[in-house]
């Protein structure tokens, strides 16, 4: 049925294809819950059932939060303006926190319903067809969960993702009620308000993950492993460049991912040679990985014996302090007393300032047990792509 809905709605030369995704999962959230909520509703009440009805009203908020993926999906594709000139991407993930929100409001709800139920319990009217109706109607969130899944597979879209999650929810919270109906039935034991707490938790708890995952990608998280070396080796690729550092990923939603870089080359390269390759890196950089990439060059000096020895022995030492640490942007200015050693040290360990300070001090004092000729002027860089 999504395949179906996927082929009449989302065209393959559609115009902002993830915006009709994000609406087409709306749609079909808003129609599915609204079923739901009707039948939920109508069960609780025969049966005097108050996790039956606060399910039902799980569904109804469920379809407030199908209609916050159609407005944020729609809002998410706006264009660039003046106030915003990276797009509105992050209104995406904020779409995302609203849906985690409902879902924690919703838990504390249910929880509450649930401790008054166990403090006031009510006898659960029990009818064999209106369970099997009820438990049947796991089937539609089933089916949801796995649309929203694959058309958040579709476009990378964490607001389906989030629907989906709320849909999973939905799923383990009506085959709880339901297996309380059928325990009350049977042993006459006040289940509906116990299982009902322990649903409550966990729809709380879910909706505090999502949230803190939505926040953390609004504050700015550090690019995955695989990206960070996708990249990399698109840079690395260039004829002219020798190396890269200062490596960093700014991500202002989907598709709107930009990044800038240092890249090493050789300062006796022809300038014009060099500027062509860095042009064609940036391009490959959009076309292969879908990031707006800006490079600035570093000019080394790759044929001057004693720089590279220097060079050699400074990563030496930095090396046997920390195994992951690398330097770069090295360069001396030498004399007869005095030999200055200038570099930048990347730590991957994001060091406070004090260590920083601590870093430097450390390394001028080894390099200077060396020979005290050498005066290190060192710069700690945060390694923004660990």
């Amino acid at each position: 049925m999504t395949l179906l809905l996927e082929k009449i709605f989302i065209k393959p030369d559609s115009e902002n294809r993830r915006m009709r995704y994000g609406i087409l999962g709306g749609i079909i959230g808003i129609t599915v819950n609204l079923l739901l909520f009707g039948i939920k509703f109508a069960i609780g009440f025969v049966s005097n059932s108050v996790a039956i009805i606060s399910d039902a009203f799980n569904n109804l908020s469920d379809m407030g939060s199908a209609a916050v993926v159609i407005i944020g999906s729609k809002a998410a594709s706006a264009h660039p303006d003046r106030e915003h000139p990276f797009g509105h991407g992050r209104i995406e993930y904020i779409s995302s926190l609203i849906i985690s929100i409902i879902i924690i409001l919703v838990g504390v709800e249910l929880f509450q319903a649930s401790i008054d139920k166990i403090v006031n319990p009510e006898k659960t009217e029990f009818s064999w067809i209106l369970t099997s109706v009820f438990a049947a109607t796991v089937l539609f969130k089933i089916w949801l969960y796995f649309s929203y899944k694959y058309l958040s597979s579709r476009i990378n879209s964490t607001v389906l993702k989030a629907t989906a999650r709320d849909s999973l929810n939905d799923v383990i919270s009506t085959l709880g009620v339901a297996i309380a109906t059928v325990i009350d039935y049977f042993i006459s034991f006040n289940a509906d308000g116990i299982i009902g707490l322990v649903v409550a938790v966990y729809i709380i708890y879910s909706g505090y993950s999502m949230s803190k995952e939505t926040v953390n990608l609004l504050l700015g998280t550090q690019p995955t492993p695989e990206r960070i070396k996708e990249l990399r080796d698109v840079i690395i690729s260039g004829d002219e460049v020798l190396g890269v550092h200062d490596l960093m990923v700014h991500d202002y939603g989907p598709g709107r991912i930009f990044a800038s870089a240092h890249a090493e080359v050789s300062a006796s390269d022809d300038p014009v040679r060099v500027h062509e390759c860095i042009d064609a890196l940036e391009k490959k950089a959009y076309k292969d990985c879908d990031i707006r990439l800006v490079l600035h060059t570093d000019p080394i000096s790759v044929n001057d014996e004693r720089v590279n020895e220097l060079r050699d022995m400074t990563l030496g030492i930095v090396k046997a302090l920390n195994s992951h640490y690398t330097i770069h942007d090295f360069r001396i200015t030498d004399g007869e007393n005095n030999i200055n050693l200038i570099f930048d040290v990347v730590a991957d360990d994001k060091p406070t300032e004090n260590d920083k300070k601590h870093l430097a001090e450390q390394l001028s004092r080894l390099l200077k047990a060396v020979d005290k000729r050498y005066n290190s002027v060192i710069e700690i860089d945060d390694d923004y792509g660990m």
